[in-house]
Parts: structure tokens; C-alpha cells; sequence
């Protein structure tokens, strides 16, 4: 048996003996991926949704189409997190705006011993935190306004998750899978011995039986960051013009802009010792073989939800801020975004 497949049966056995409690926080077409995979590594799943979202899985379930076939599960779903127990973990899958207005809320699921899971777009709330270097410990205003998320949901307790694939819901409670089907997960500390890197790889192994392709990383940080330099650009340009991301780059003048956005975000990135290991040339061109695609801010804008501003773009300005980076591309992008939302109603 080889060693992925000795790493696999010990989780499933580790399931089977004792049924590891989750709760997904977000219904939506991750969430619900993430919610289906730990049904099937034998998770007690509990789902924290509402509306009709709610009413589709109490009635029907969660329904997982992936290409001709479909699958059902079948979880605790509610609407309100002190219906749940303390969970083993709590995964937080919901647009990161959204999250400082309910983070106090999710406090009944959180116990001494309960990992959350950030599996969202952006740099999540605990990302300064324990970060030796500049800004250790440091408020990110963009996605924690006032430290009300770190209050919250200890830094202390969080795993990293960065999502590589595409999903979308067909309708409440009916998640259907695209392109992709990767999953990065490790702990903020790197510490391959400590308790979040045994509880992130308990995470990874749960994942990997539930379909996920899974890396375990040691440097989450720099996943993070590396996906979050590929996105800060594309994202709020497509939703700004309407463009595709391959018009974005054909034109010479918005090709220009992207290249400035992202020299300038690793420019930060330099002063926090965070690499993508590339160029912003390199970078681009392993978009430009995307094809002709709209962004998921893109997307949210044409179907009228909110934008996810300032966890994909609103953290360079303020990060460069704080270290002294001129970012003067970036502010004038975060200020035509912020107008172009506004005046949207979103």
C-alpha cells in the first residue's frame, strides 16, 4: 500500500470510529462542495444556511452534479449557529465581505479545540497574525475591521484553504462542479508538530477521501498569496469594464494596468518576504491560456451580488500603507471600484 493510500485508510478509519463534527458556514457552490466531501469521509455535517438554500437541503438534501452524474447528501442544516454543538471544525466558506458582520455570530460552534477553516478568496483575518516581520500581529482593516473577526475567531485556531477550482449553483441546495479540483490546506505556523498542522492534515485527509485533489502545505501563506497576486488585477478590472479576461489583455493600455497592479502588490510582498515565484509576464501568461473567461467578480457583478473589494483588492492600498509601498495604481483602481459598486447598489 502506498504511502497516500496508508494516509487515506487511517483517516477513514479514524471516521469511522469516531465521526469528525464540521459545520460549512455558506451553502454556496464551494461550501457545498467542501460539505459533500465531508459527508462522504464520514463527517457529522451540520450546514449553516438560510432561505431557500435552507429549505432545498432539509427537503431535498445537497445535490453534487459533476458532469452526467449526480450525487445526493445528506446534512444537519439550520440557521442558526446555537442550534449546532461545538464543532471539530468550522469552515467558513461564505464571500470573505460578509464575514464581519456574522463572525460573533459563530461563536456557539467554537470550542478550545475547534480549527476554523478559511476557504475564501482574498487574505483571510488571521494572515498578520504570528507572521514575524513587519507587520506581526497588525490589524488588516480591509478584512477585519476593528479586529471584530480576530475577536471572534481566534488566529490561534485557523487553517488556511486555498480553493482551485470552479463550481457554481444551479439552484438552492444543487452545487454543479467545474474546472479544477484542487484544495491547499495548512497551518499558519508551518510547525509540521503542532496541533493546527495534526488538525490541518486530519482536514486534508478528509478532504482527499471526500474527491478533492489535496496539497498539504507547510507555507499557506505564500498559496495564499500567490493566488491572491493572480486575482487582484484580472478581478476588479473585468467587473469595472466588463471585459473578459482575455480583452483585458489584449488591449495594450489595460495590459499595462494589470502589470502595474501586480509590480506594485510584490513590491509588498518583497517586505513581507512573500514570493509567487514568478514574474507578472509569467503570471500572465498562464491567464492568457484561460481563454476568453469572466472573473468571479465579473460574474457577481452581472448577477447583482456584492463584490468582493476589499478582501481581493482593498488590502494593498492599506497594506502599502503600512509599509511604506507607493501603490498609486492599485488606489486609483480600489477607488473606481468602490464607486462602480456603490453606484450598483452593491
Amino acid at each position: 500500500m502506498s504511502s497516500e493510500s496508508q494516509s487515506i485508510h487511517a483517516a477513514a478509519q479514524r471516521a469511522v470510529r469516531q465521526p469528525v463534527r464540521t459545520a460549512v458556514v455558506g451553502a454556496g457552490a464551494i461550501g457545498g462542495l467542501i460539505a459533500a466531501a465531508a459527508v462522504r469521509a464520514g463527517h457529522s455535517v451540520s450546514v449553516l444556511a438560510r432561505g431557500k438554500t435552507l429549505d432545498a437541503l432539509r427537503t431535498d438534501g445537497l445535490r453534487v452534479i459533476d458532469g452526467s452524474c449526480e450525487s445526493v447528501v445528506r446534512v444537519n442544516a439550520g440557521d442558526a449557529p446555537d442550534a449546532f454543538d461545538v464543532q471539530d471544525y468550522v469552515v467558513i466558506a461564505l464571500k470573505a465581505q460578509t464575514l464581519p458582520a456574522i463572525a460573533a455570530s459563530l461563536q456557539p460552534m467554537i470550542g478550545p479545540r475547534t480549527a476554523i477553516v478559511a476557504a475564501m478568496n482574498g487574505l483571510p483575518w488571521w494572515f498578520t497574525h504570528g507572521f514575524a516581520g513587519p507587520l506581526d500581529n497588525q490589524i488588516i482593516e480591509a478584512v477585519d475591521p476593528g479586529g471584530s473577526v480576530s475577536a471572534a475567531l481566534p488566529p490561534t485556531r485557523s487553517i488556511g484553504c486555498v480553493v482551485h477550482l470552479s463550481s457554481s449553483t444551479d439552484a438552492p441546495g444543487v452545487v454543479r462542479r467545474g474546472r479544477g479540483n484542487q484544495l491547499i490546506v495548512g497551518a499558519p505556523d508551518g510547525n509540521p508538530n503542532s496541533l493546527m498542522s495534526e488538525q490541518a492534515t486530519m482536514f486534508a485527509d478528509a478532504m482527499r477521501i471526500g474527491g478533492f485533489d489535496v496539497v498539504l502545505s507547510e507555507a499557506i501563506r505564500t498559496d495564499i498569496w500567490t493566488k491572491l497576486w493572480g486575482n487582484m488585477n484580472m478581478n476588479p478590472l473585468s467587473a469595472l469594464t466588463g471585459s473578459t479576461a482575455d480583452r483585458l489583455l489584449d488591449d495594450p493600455l489595460t495590459h499595462a494596468l494589470v502589470l502595474r497592479m501586480m509590480e506594485e502588490a510584490a513590491s509588498i510582498g518583497t517586505r513581507l518576504g512573500l514570493s509567487a515565484g514568478m514574474s507578472p509576464p509569467e503570471r500572465l501568461a498562464i491567464t492568457r491560456k484561460l481563454g476568453a473567461f469572466r472573473t468571479s467578480m465579473l460574474q457577481d457583478f452581472e448577477a447583482g451580488r456584492p463584490l468582493e473589494v476589499e478582501p481581493i483588492l482593498g488590502v494593498f492600498p492599506e497594506l502599502g500603507r503600512k509599509l511604506d509601498v507607493p501603490t498609486p495604481f492599485c488606489d486609483a483602481v480600489l477607488g473606481l471600484l468602490r464607486q462602480r459598486a456603490a453606484n450598483s447598489g452593491l
